[in-house]
């Protein structure tokens, strides 16, 4: 069991690290690394540092703590720790609402003025919540987990053929389309870095009111039932907190594989931890694993920039097949 002292200490481990990856990320851009000393330099671009790579840097740094407080939240709820924040459909329904405002805006999408990009932000958003809602409704409420995340993966793979065939019909879209799949940081701004801050406030705030009814929930339904906790309205709050979580990060940097699912891990395996700690250091961790990735992708081919999707899903799904071979990952069963 992680003790406070230790979790004070990982705290301020993880804040730290946040703060050297922050420093780091006003280093990295199109040129490559241009390394810390360029901070104190006389001849440093400031506009360049506070209107791109800033908003770039804390942008990274809210939607990993996002994905990261959402994977907490979702292995919790499904009691299985091969859950990610993606499972109620969100992922897919805001690949079709995406797709569909290619479609609508003559799939100039991403290379277009900022009122096109802020509609393909809204549509990402809005698919993502009604991938969720869809999910909830063909459940037939917040009854069962098990029926909630087979009719998640259901969503999923619906809406997932629905792009395929809008693929098909509209290929034009397709370059813009797979920008959004594999992430980036590129078109981020003030406004996306302030919305997803005060979308993780709410979510940790609101989390850490009801994660007790966590810690309840992994000892199981029946326990957690017999200890006066109201399953149905349980799973409907942390659902709500994994719809705000996954909706506003993905409508900001896409679709970002495997945060959210390594994250949690990573604070596991410093030590058994309560869930009112583990949501608040996933999310650190998730903000360091996402900035970290995202000053790789920037500065590795530098003047290039490699797809941010892509770096977490190969450091993660490393990561992940380090861990089951040294510590096999259990699975909850009801």
């Amino acid at each position: 069991m992680i003790t406070r002292f230790k979790f004070s200490t990982l705290l301020i481990a993880f804040m730290g690290l946040a703060l050297g990856l922050v420093l780091l990320g006003l280093c990295a851009g199109s040129s490559g690394f241009d390394g810390l000393g360029i901070l104190l330099s006389s001849h440093l671009d400031h506009d360049l540092m506070l209107n791109i790579r800033l908003p770039r840097t804390m942008a990274a740094l809210s939607g990993g703590a996002l994905l990261g407080l959402a994977g907490a939240v979702a292995q919790g709820l499904f009691r299985n720790p091969l859950a990610d924040p993606y499972l109620l459909g969100s992922a897919s329904g805001a690949t079709l609402g995406v797709s569909l405002a290619l479609i609508a805006m003559g799939a100039v999408g991403l290379h277009a003025g900022w009122w096109l990009r802020l509609g393909l932000s809204g549509s990402a958003l809005l698919g993502a919540w009604m991938g969720v809602i869809l999910s909830v409704f063909l459940a037939r409420g917040f009854l069962t987990s098990y029926r909630l995340l087979l009719c998640g993966v259901v969503v999923g793979v619906i809406m997932g053929a629905l792009c395929s065939a809008l693929g098909i019909l509209h290929p034009q879209m397709l370059q813009s389309l797979q920008s959004f799949m594999m992430g980036s940081t590129l078109f981020a701004d003030d406004q996306s870095s302030w919305l997803m801050f005060y979308a993780l406030i709410l979510a940790t705030l609101w989390s850490l009111r009801y994660s007790k009814a966590l810690d309840a929930l992994s000892l199981g339904e029946l326990t957690a039932k017999s200890l006066g906790v109201d399953l149905a309205r349980t799973r409907a709050h942390f659902i709500g907190i994994l719809s705000l979580c996954t909706g506003v990060a993905v409508s900001q940097l896409g679709l970002i594989a495997f945060v959210g699912l390594a994250a949690p891990h990573v604070v596991r395996n410093l030590g058994q931890v309560l869930y009112r700690d583990l949501i608040v250091l996933s999310s650190l961790c998730g903000a360091v694993l996402l900035l970290a990735s995202d000053i790789v992708a920037r500065s590795i081919i530098g003047p290039q920039e490699l797809p941010l999707g892509l770096v977490t899903a190969l450091l993660g799904g490393l990561y992940l097949l380090w861990l089951m071979n040294t510590q096999p990952l259990g699975v909850s069963q009801d």
